[in-house]
């Protein structure tokens, strides 16, 4: 290996090895990251992309992994946010709302202008924890999702 890239892999060490400050939800999401990223993607993504601003904000927005580190996660309720406008675009996502929404007491549907499909995932307060993009999101995975990751209060 030579001097150069030895220099660049010590560099990506050290960025990737110290975490970034933690954002919020939002600035997160303002910054395009949604969901539940996972450091561990966040080091990927510095794989192939050499914009270090980038990678850092990844990691002021990500999730520690450990070996179950998603399977541990639930919420208490949920919102789904859609802009009515747009449902023509997004089947599976009305498919869902008309359909199986009500299997799920916790889940509110809310319209907001100009929204693409998320789910806002709730604590035991009802505040915001995470936000998820649904936009590709078949109905069954909607499903799925709702039925391991949302435990109303009681059943948790």
């Amino acid at each position: 290996m030579g001097v150069i890239q030895v220099a660049l892999l010590c560099f990506v060490v050290g960025v990737l090895g110290a975490k970034a400050e933690q954002l919020s939800t939002k600035e997160c999401e303002n910054l395009g990251f949604t969901g539940l990223a996972l450091c561990s993607d966040c080091r990927t993504l510095a794989e192939y992309v050499k914009d270090q601003e980038l990678v850092s904000e990844c990691l002021s927005c990500c999730t520690e992994d450990s070996d179950d580190a998603m399977s541990k996660v639930v919420y208490s309720g949920a919102v789904l946010e859609v802009c009515m406008r747009k449902l023509v675009f997004y089947p599976e996502v009305v498919g869902f709302i008309e359909e199986e929404k009500d299997q799920f007491p916790f889940v509110k549907v809310q319209y907001a202008f100009n929204s693409p499909p998320k789910l806002i995932m709730l604590d035991d307060n009802g505040e915001q924890k995470e936000t998820i993009r649904i936009d590709n999101w078949k109905r069954e995975h909607i499903l799925q999702f709702l039925k391991e990751k949302v435990k109303p209060s009681s059943d948790i």
